[in-house]
């Protein structure tokens, strides 16, 4: 359940193989008013519209640049019609040529992807049955409309928990990151924003004031400390940025301001654990080629329940494991970030011959397992699940941070106990309407609550599309090129973990 966009963010590893042991593809039965139309493609649905601004806002669009541009253009048509003209007449009339013609070889071209399947909710409490392994039915359950959101229980057998548990311990874990204080800054830099720019940036309402909600709004980043009230204002104090002391920076107090200082102050504080977004530790397990049988197994079974393709659940990443001691929490999140044209999505960037100063996760659904029963607390909370609107100020009224899954976890309009097996699955995009991936769905917010007492292991298995289709078909494409070529030994480091992939734990 990572955070949305990260500067220089390590490329996540995809894999490759399938398993032998499951069941077909499960059948989906809905009532014949309920069952969904899978939209077809449509023309055009391999071109990108344009990302990037046709313009620059201040004299790349003047007159004078207009005009130097189409005196080009038309220079270029010129000679480009003289050097046609030129070989036409030098070769002769193609047509009377008796050799055999060649054909020129045009560029390969790059695949266009079917419409990405999306299980439809119909209504909270809403069952429907399916066969993901052999011999047994499975029933999910509908959870919410907003975020597409489902339950199984029993997704995972009670022996499959404790060897993903086993087999994390063997691997080691590490302590859970967010944006680390130098990566942040760096990326801060590469966006030029002047100290107004950033204040327009902060202040939503547009009423010339800062007010802590709107500060509290945007410090998802920096050192991975989690702001609070009391902490923006000790930090006010300290820079000496709110001279009258009542918590709200005007223009000019915010110009007076020397942003250098912010970063002094935060680098100078270390956070203590739970004072961090996110209290935990965390490690990844291979479940490509050369896996232990049942992360083969449980990927195939993934596969079924998404009714993706076997490129794009192949590829994406490797399964996170997940341990939350006690006392251990995630801050409420989202797990994909928007991909503008600032940015580029991890699991894509090495094949998009882009340079961009941002990567984010592009996560289409998150699957998460729970792995043990947690004797205290440890909900995965949907604060804003269903709500009729979506307003990012309100979730912070009234001294109460809905984000805050340590102070305000029973605030929340959802909350999904962990029993040991049961798997929980959500859409973190809307669809674009062709059948493709379209904005970040705001209400799939979400975060893990104070593990009061015991420990808390999760999984994720998180399934990777590029917003942009091309560049998705393109990544697929030069996988399976790799893999043709040599399998999987040929492919990046970036690729593939095989880190225990040899690993056999007797259950």
């Amino acid at each position: 359940m990572a955070a949305a966009v990260t500067a220089a963010a390590t490329v996540q590893r995809p894999e490759a193989e399938t398993a032998e042991e499951e069941a077909s593809n499960p059948q989906w039965p809905l009532p014949p008013e309920h069952r969904p139309s899978v939209p077809g493609t449509r023309p055009g649905d391999g071109e990108e519209a344009p990302v990037r601004p046709l313009c620059k806002p201040r004299g790349i669009c003047s007159r004078a640049y207009f005009l130097v541009l189409m005196v080009f253009v038309h220079l270029y048509l010129g000679n480009v019609l003289a050097l046609l003209l030129f070989v036409h007449y030098s070769n002769g009339d193609e047509s009377t040529d008796p050799r055999p013609q060649r054909r020129e070889q045009s560029p390969k071209s790059v695949p266009t992807l079917g419409p990405l399947t999306r299980l439809e909710g119909i209504k909270v409490g809403y069952e429907r049955k399916v066969q993901l392994v052999a011999g047994r039915d499975h029933f999910i359950r509908t959870l919410s409309l907003k975020p597409l959101l489902f339950e199984i229980p029993g997704f995972l057998s009670d022996e499959e928990c404790r060897l993903i548990i086993h087999l994390a311990q063997m691997k080691g874990l590490q302590r859970s990151q967010i944006l680390p204080t130098e990566e942040y800054e760096e990326a801060m830099g590469t966006m030029q924003l002047s100290q107004l720019d950033l204040f327009q940036l902060l202040d939503q309402n547009h009423d010339g004031r800062l007010q802590l909600r709107e500060v509290l709004a945007q410090t998802r980043l920096g050192n991975g400390r989690w702001m609070t009230p009391e902490n923006i204002q000790e930090m006010y104090s300290a820079i000496k940025a709110d001279p009258d002391g009542d918590g709200v920076l005007s223009l000019q107090e915010f110009s007076n301001m020397d942003l250098r200082d912010f970063h002094k102050y935060m680098r100078s504080h270390k956070a203590e654990s739970n004072e961090l977004v996110r209290n935990s530790h965390h490690t990844w397990l291979h479940q490509g080629e050369g896996a232990h049988h049942v992360m083969r197994a449980i990927r195939q079974r993934v596969l079924r329940l998404t009714r993706l393709s076997p490129e794009i659940v192949e590829l994406s990443e490797p399964l996170q494991v997940v341990r939350y001691g006690e006392g251990g929490h995630y801050h409420a999140h989202v797990d994909s970030g928007p991909v503008y044209p600032e940015t580029i999505c991890s699991h894509t960037k090495l094949v998009a011959n882009e340079s961009v100063p941002f990567e984010t996760s592009c996560r289409y659904m998150t699957v998460l397992f729970y792995l043990n029963n947690v004797t205290g607390g440890g909900e995965t909370v949907f604060p804003v699940a269903d709500n009729r609107t979506y307003d990012e100020m309100s979730l912070i009224q009234d001294d109460v941070d809905l984000r805050d899954t340590r102070r305000h976890c029973d605030k929340g309009n959802l909350r999904v106990k962990p029993q040991q097996g049961t798997a929980v699955f959500w859409y973190n995009y809307l669809p674009d309407g062709q059948g493709w991936v379209g904005e970040v769905d705001d209400y799939s917010l979400h975060g893990g609550c104070l593990v009061t007492r015991g420990t808390k292991w999760i999984a994720n298995n998180w399934i990777n599309v590029d917003p942009s289709r091309a560049r998705q078909a393109l990544f697929q494409q030069e996988m399976a090129r790799l893999a043709r070529e040599g399998g999987a030994d040929s492919q990046p480091e970036w690729a593939l973990d095989r880190a225990y992939s040899d690993a056999r734990v007797e259950l």
